[in-house]
């Protein structure tokens, strides 16, 4: 028994004709768009109306591959940072060590030249190992000793000036006493006008004083003060200090002048020790005048004088 609805309730078409029209018509239109390309406009239009859907139907999927991304992007780099930061301070080290590499050669340099300048013929160069252990003098250690023919009383420079002398020697080191130490006397000369004095060591912050100057010396602030060379233990004008102050009082029969070390005495590390007993004897004296050769003079002949007898005597 067939249901049919009363005619009250009837509400257009009957589903199977429903189906045949829009079937129909979905043929219809797809005929006329793969020919004739009618419905773009339409197809644009619902695209339009629908991308805003579209783009927050994929907000979370592109949400979570972005968060991916990312979290991969910060972690390669970090490891890129880490390995930059890594290879930075390697090369900095590097440079570090090339830098002083290249400070060590230059101070190396300038000792072999001042060594080939300075009266000497032997020069032994040596590095400082360590200070002395005794905190009320000025000394250090040297890698040196006997066995290298370092000897007690030989000079040290550096680079700058003059450093100490070698006050005590053991087989494979040496001490060598600074110029600031308070046993150290140092004849020395003004260069700029050839006045000598003497630099005494052991002075409060490392300074050194000459002493015994007249007040009115002709002593002034930046004189640099060599060598003399009169004592007989350094060679004559290695630097030893420049004048930093200079107090005369009329009071006082000396006048107080306080220097200021050229040398690195609180920066050294290689050194050249000098051997002042090996000095050229022919350094410093005057050159020898060639004589003309002598010319051998004949013999003066005398004339022989015969004595004849005296008639009448016997």
């Amino acid at each position: 028994m067939e249901y049919i609805p009363p005619p009250l309730f009837k509400q257009g078409p009957s589903a199977r004709a429903k189906l045949i029209v829009f079937v129909t018509l979905s043929v219809g239109l797809l005929t006329l768009d793969a020919k004739f390309g009618a419905m773009e406009l339409v197809r644009k239009a619902v695209g339009s109306l629908l991308y805003p859907l579209q783009t927050v139907a994929r907000a979370p999927v592109e949400l979570s591959r972005s968060a991916v991304e990312y979290a991969a992007t910060v972690s390669s780099l970090q490891t890129e940072n880490e390995r930059l930061r890594k290879k930075q301070l390697a090369d900095q080290e590097k440079l570090y060590e090339l830098q002083t590499i290249k400070s060590e050669n230059t101070k190396l340099r300038k000792l072999l030249d001042i060594a080939k300048t300075l009266q000497v013929k032997a020069s032994i160069l040596t590095e400082v190992i360590s200070d002395a252990n005794d905190p009320f003098s000025r000394k250090i250690i040297i890698n040196k000793g006997s066995i290298q023919n370092v000897k007690e009383g030989m000079p040290v420079i550096d680079e700058l000036g003059l450093l100490g002398q070698v006050t005590r020697v053991y087989p494979a080191r040496s001490e060598v006493s600074l110029i600031t130490d308070k046993d150290q006397i140092i004849p020395v000369e003004n260069l700029r006008n050839g006045l000598r004095s003497v630099a005494y060591g052991g002075l409060d912050g490392g300074l050194l004083e000459l002493r015994f100057m007249a007040p009115n010396s002709d002593v002034e602030m930046n004189d640099q003060m060599v060598t003399s060379g009169l004592d007989g233990v350094y060679p004559r004008g290695i630097p030893v200090a420049k004048v930093l102050r200079v107090e005369r009082n009329s009071r006082y029969a000396f006048a107080s002048i306080f220097c200021e070390p050229i040398a690195g005495v609180d920066r050294h590390r290689f050194l050249l020790v000098l051997d002042t007993a090996e000095v050229d004897p022919t350094l410093g004296q005057p050159p020898q005048v060639e004589q003309p050769p002598q010319v051998e003079q004949p013999a003066k002949v005398e004339p022989k004088v015969e004595l004849k007898p005296t008639a009448g005597k016997p």
